[in-house]
């Protein structure tokens, strides 16, 4: 869907509440957070993404006539509020954590500060956006995680549920960390390596599968990857391939990337009989690449059995998260500006704890082990409250508040992560490349802890809060429950 007409892209509800406040002339300055409750996929972290497009989204915010015709048309609208849409611009304020970020539960990944009408509008396209492209960036750092330095290629284009989450899908896919996608588009639009191999039917339209294969290498000598199961593997596929790479290299025309790809079967006993065969003809360097259906427990296991296998090309799986297929974002109000110009802090709270919002207008701090430069927690704090590392830091959990850590001064880092994006209505963040953000993804992830980054029952990273919100929140609280 072009940007240009994401305007609609919003529930019904966001308009008829932005009517009410219109109505009741009611339009102050509010805080809304965008955060997560729980990883996906029972991952240790998540890898926050899509960033890119809530700017080009808000950056085109109209109302065309087109859209103001639609909604005249629904008969709930009046022509006073419809008035004010023709001329409707975003004039606030966005702060949010760079693409390719490690992030954590309960922690603002995005920030709204804006009028009342406005911050209610962008709800639903922000959520669709980030939920999307972070739930795949999130999965395809677990599957690359799980290759252990092999090469991940994203193939799940004809999968996804849709052009749009083919294409934003594997952008988001790149920024977890897979090296290319098959998905022409997205290489066009973010400059990212396209890669592929050749399908079962081009073998099955030749007289035969040697054929096909000579006719393939002709054509792509700088990157021969055969596919070799149509038939049989290792009676006909491998033994053609080791045919044809024999044939060009005693032809003195070396291949510049060459190998073979198993797509069905038992991928361990496969790949481990292809390496021998193509190691006894003198083939060492060719590589093997597999696909059919993978995930980051699979690759896991094939890895244990010692297949032989360097490239992996993940589709469905991964394109769709297809265990977790929804991350679960949230956009809650956090405070809402008196006459006086202050923000005063606002709370959900709920009969499930992990509901509970934290209140006010609010920044995060990323703490580092000095030492190691490994990420100690992150603290949420006032966006006006400062921290001296020289001095000592006392952390403890919000909710299980006698589990304390002191810090001694000079022993740890802090970096604010939140950052402005739009400064009112104008955007002043200059978004990197998708490849750019990619890396900065995977020096991200070396901040981690391995015990967080492992797949099965990873170490939570501590998310707090600072004694100055803690607090305010437990007066808020405490307020709510002597009201009822």
């Amino acid at each position: 869907m072009n940007r240009h007409e994401l305007t609609l892209l919003t529930d019904l509800y966001e308009l008829t509440m932005m009517q009410g406040y219109y109505v009741k002339g009611q339009n102050e300055k509010v805080i809304f957070d965008v955060f997560f409750r729980q990883n996906p996929c029972n991952n240790g972290y998540s890898v926050c993404a899509g960033l890119q497009q809530v700017i080009d989204y808000i950056k085109n915010l109209n109302f065309t006539y087109e859209n103001v015709d639609y909604l005249r048309s629904l008969g709930i609208f009046g022509e006073d509020f419809l008035q004010y849409l023709s001329g409707f611009h975003f004039s606030g304020d966005i702060y949010a954590i760079p693409e390719g970020t490690v992030v954590f539960p309960k922690e603002p990944l995005l920030k709204v500060v804006a009028p009342i009408m406005e911050a209610q509008l962008v709800e639903t396209a922000i959520l669709n956006i980030i939920n999307h492209q972070s739930l795949i960036a999130t999965k395809a750092s677990r599957v690359v995680f799980a290759a252990n330095g092999d090469g991940i290629m994203e193939f799940g284009l004809r999968r996804a549920q849709g052009p749009d989450a083919g294409l934003y899908g594997a952008r988001a896919a790149m920024i977890g960390g897979c090296v290319g996608t098959s998905n022409v588009l997205a290489g066009e639009l973010f400059d990212v390596p396209v890669m592929g191999t050749h399908a079962h039917s081009w073998i099955m339209s030749f007289p035969d599968e040697y054929t096909a294969f000579k006719t393939y290498a002709e054509m792509y000598p700088d990157n021969c990857t055969l596919l070799v199961d149509t038939y049989d593997t290792l009676k006909s596929g491998v033994p053609n391939a080791i045919r044809v790479f024999r044939e060009f290299r005693e032809a003195k025309k070396p291949f510049k990337k060459y190998g073979i790809r198993l797509d069905s079967g038992d991928l361990a006993y496969l790949s481990k009989e292809a390496r021998k065969m193509l190691d006894e003809a003198g083939f060492p360097d060719a590589s093997i690449c597999a696909s059919n259906d993978l995930d980051e427990y699979l690759l896991h296991d094939l890895k244990i059995q010692g297949a032989a296998i360097n490239s992996w090309g993940v589709g469905t799986n991964l394109i769709t998260s297809k265990d977790n297929p929804s991350f679960g974002g949230v956009y809650k109000l956090a405070a809402i500006q008196n006459e006086a110009g202050e923000f005063v802090p606002k709370i959900k709270i709920s009969e499930n704890t992990e509901k509970i919002t934290n209140p006010g207008n609010k920044t995060i701090f990323r703490i580092y082990d000095k030492t190691t430069g490994k990420v100690k927690a992150d603290l949420i704090c006032f966006a006006d409250e400062t921290f001296d590392t020289d001095e000592e830091l006392l952390l403890f959990d919000p909710i299980e508040t006698w589990k304390k850590t002191k810090l001694a001064g000079g022993s740890y880092t802090m970096r604010e992560i939140l950052v402005p994006i739009f400064k009112n209505g104008e955007c002043i963040y200059q978004s990197p490349s998708v490849k750019e953000i990619a890396e900065y993804c995977r020096q991200e992830k070396k901040t981690l802890w391995e015990e967080t980054k492992r797949l099965f029952n990873p170490h939570q990273v501590y998310v707090d809060l600072s004694p100055k919100l803690y607090e305010v929140k437990r007066k808020l609280l405490e307020e709510m429950s002597i009201e009822k």
